[in-house]
């Protein structure tokens, strides 16, 4: 293997680079932030997607696809909407190149190509997928509308890092529209929960639900859900937002119904979407300094076996019973391989399995053989037993929850003791340079002093937690009364 990585306590942000590319993630492209996720990213992708995408046919949404590019003129048709997104827009102006004739063999746009509307490469789908719904929206017999979307997005952003901010990004995209505002507010609501459900039980990462600041919504929404998380170096990452829209997008594309008494009315929105930056949230949360360390819930590979062996023979001895074990592992749903490779070593083979997380590693020798054992090892802790392979397979299964618990178990005691509450501004400052975590604090509720809190140290207000105890007290900052806490971080 390579040279060890950069470790977390020299360069936390270092180090997540180098395990990324070193584990075969995801690379940079060619194309200034643009990245490739490699097959065994984009496998532990695909199972998140899977799963999602079964939590949201279970709670009643369809699968659909719309366009990449919007017209200038629908992108501008809800006004904050496009303002938010404007400074993050790439734009399509033409539609041809042609040989440069002076300098042949170059391409060059065409001036004569140029598009009649200037197309916006979507940044998120809103403007599009209402302009859609206004045709297939007439009466409150065609509500609720339940459409998802995976999709790619581009927001052209300045810097980038690998999964957590590229210019272009995979994601997912709700968009719903229902006749009543309470269904509206239940459904952003109910996917709100959807994604902490996922999050907890297959990402094994704690989470806090909470409400975004007026300034922190999403551009167009009248209130954001999401669900905040906090990573190893003490900063929080939003894993995932819903967006209750009124009828601000309704209104913009007159998407309007026929009520039972046949009056016309605007429909509800919402929108909701996670994306690959969760799989920076995922390599933050769990991993080590040895590399990768993946829930079981969403490892491509849950084991692994390595041979131990000197001659032929002892590797058809071998084989022979990890064969059978693997069929009877795949029959109860436990993806396993077996790295039967000839060209590395099995130290080798340790080395790159552990790099690349796999939660549970079996190794097998002659010896083995004989006593009829396995060595068991497990990634999480990097802890070895010898275990009878009798009854191997419902030891296995037993193994891979524990260590899906016991994942979710660190994270939740290490976001437990980095929550802290703090009642004045020294103690604010304090334990955001020298603790930092997530800082439970008094805020005066103006948008005024979140700004100016986060010019003078970077912290933002992350959510304004749904459990929150309503409490008099005072702004951290300016002294003015307050009716409860906030949590603030530096975030990504």
């Amino acid at each position: 293997m390579s040279k060890k990585l950069t470790t977390r306590a020299e360069d936390y942000s270092k180090w997540y680079n180098e395990l990324v590319v070193k584990a075969d993630l995801a690379e940079n492209s060619g194309v200034r932030g643009c990245m490739v996720i490699k097959p065994y990213g984009y496998a532990i992708w695909e199972k998140m997607q899977a799963q999602l995408d079964k939590m949201f046919k279970e709670t009643g949404h369809s699968n659909a696809y719309f366009p990449l590019f919007v017209p200038k003129s629908m992108f501008e048709a809800e006004e904050k909407n496009a303002e938010g997104f404007a400074k993050e827009c790439a734009v399509v102006t033409h539609y041809r190149l042609k040989n440069d004739e002076e300098n042949k063999g170059k391409l060059i746009v065409d001036p004569n190509a140029k598009l009649e509307e200037e197309l916006v490469v979507r940044p998120t789908s809103e403007a599009i997928i209402w302009s859609t719904y206004k045709g297939w929206v007439q009466s409150y017999r065609d509500l609720p509308l339940l459409i998802n979307q995976w999709a790619n997005v581009v927001r052209w952003e300045m810097r980038t890092r690998l999964f957590l901010r590229t210019a272009e990004f995979l994601w997912q995209e709700g968009h719903t529209a229902h006749a009543t505002r309470q269904e509206a507010i239940e459904e952003s609501e109910q996917m709100m929960h959807v994604y902490a459900d996922f999050v907890e039980n297959f990402m094994a990462i704690p989470v806090v639900k909470g409400l975004k600041t007026e300034s922190e919504r999403f551009a167009g929404a009248e209130e954001t859900y999401c669900i905040e998380a906090l990573m190893q170096d003490g900063k929080a990452l939003q894993a995932g937002t819903s967006h209750f829209l009124g009828q601000n997008f309704a209104k913009a594309f007159d998407v309007k119904f026929a009520n039972k008494e046949g009056k016309q009315e605007f429909v509800w929105g919402t929108s909701w979407g996670v994306s690959t930056r969760l799989m920076g949230a995922l390599v933050m949360t769990h991993s080590d300094d040895n590399g990768l360390v993946l829930p079981p819930n969403l490892a491509p590979i849950q084991v692994v076996i390595v041979p131990i062996h000197r001659t032929d023979e002892q590797l058809d001895a071998i084989s022979a019973q990890v064969k059978e074990l693997m069929v009877d592992l795949r029959k109860v749903g436990v993806s396993v391989k077996y790295d039967n490779r000839d060209t590395q070593k099995p130290g080798f083979k340790f080395a790159e399995w552990e790099l690349k997380g796999v939660p549970v590693r079996l190794a097998i020798g002659p010896n083995d053989l004989e006593n009829g054992t396995y060595e068991v090892a497990r990634r999480d802790t990097l802890t070895k037993e010898v275990v009878s392979k009798d009854g191997i397979v419902a030891y296995l299964q037993d193994l891979l929850s524990k260590i899906q618990a016991d994942l979710y178990q660190r994270a939740f005691d290490f976001r437990d003791t980095h929550i802290t509450e703090v009642n004045s501004w020294d103690e604010f400052v304090d334990v955001l340079e020298n603790k930092t975590g997530f800082i439970s604090a008094h805020w005066d509720g103006t948008p005024e002093t979140e700004e100016k809190i986060k010019e003078m140290t970077k912290a933002t207000i992350r959510c304004i937690p749904l459990d929150r105890v309503e409490e008099a007290g005072v702004c951290v900052l300016t002294g003015k009364p307050s009716t409860g806490r906030v949590l603030f971080a530096k975030a990504y």
